[in-house]
């Protein structure tokens, strides 16, 4: 039965994450597959440079709370369960760190979406809100100050995973910080830093497109 509410949550966080929203709501603000400009993106970088601040913000909330939710779900269907592993018992914080990482592979992979969706980067930092608030809150501050001074979104989500993880380290080894928290952190940083492997390419030699910098029509150039 245990391994069956695992597989559960796991299977939900997914589909949670495979919610498109940056595509419904370009669509619906913008009146714009936002699949065919820039990027070819679903995620909130995109939606920024082609349907507008204000669709971009809603996205961005909307992916976060993907991975707040399938954190949520996950605590509540798995609860004081365990299941047993030689002498260890996985329990509802291992539940909870898959769903969050499934939700996060949604999002990259949505079923729904012929498996292209966002970077995972919102939704990363939705699962690790619900699990770890300060590490989140540390995260999120790296990731909004690096994208404002360099005007690179994709600089600053590497900046801010990485953050993420590197606090986690000595929260944990010190502070006592579960680690299933510490590997939350390794996997999604791990998972955005390759999903952002072309935007480093770019950076490396000076042609990232910045963030303010209009997408003209049908520009499919992969950059967000």
């Amino acid at each position: 039965m245990i391994v069956a509410k695992f597989a559960i949550v796991v299977i939900l966080g997914y589909l949670l994450g495979s919610i498109p929203f940056g595509l419904l709501i370009g669509r619906r603000s913008a009146k714009v597959d936002v699949r065919e400009y820039g990027s070819g993106r679903t995620g909130t970088t995109n939606v920024l440079r082609t349907a507008g601040r204000k669709a971009a913000a809603a996205v961005a909330i909307l992916d976060v709370s993907k991975g707040i939710l399938a954190v949520i779900f996950a605590g509540l269907i798995i609860r004081g369960d365990y299941l047993m592993v030689g002498d260890f018992g996985l329990g509802m914080l291992l539940a909870q760190v898959l769903a969050a990482l499934a939700a996060v592979l949604g999002h990259i992979f949505p079923v729904f979406l012929k498996f292209r969706g966002g970077r995972g980067v919102a939704t990363f930092f939705g699962g690790l809100i619900a699990l770890c608030p300060v590490a989140a809150i540390f995260g999120g501050e790296i990731l909004l100050i690096g994208a404002g001074l360099t005007r690179y979104a994709s600089l600053g989500s590497i900046a801010g995973v990485v953050g993420t993880y590197t606090v986690l380290v000595p929260l944990t080894i010190f502070s006592g910080f579960p680690i299933e928290y510490l590997v939350y952190a390794l996997i999604g940083t791990i998972i955005i830093i390759v999903m952002h492997r072309d935007n480093i390419v770019r950076l490396m030699n000076g042609k990232e497109r910045k963030l303010g910098k209009k997408l003209e029509t049908r520009d499919l150039s992969p950059s967000a």
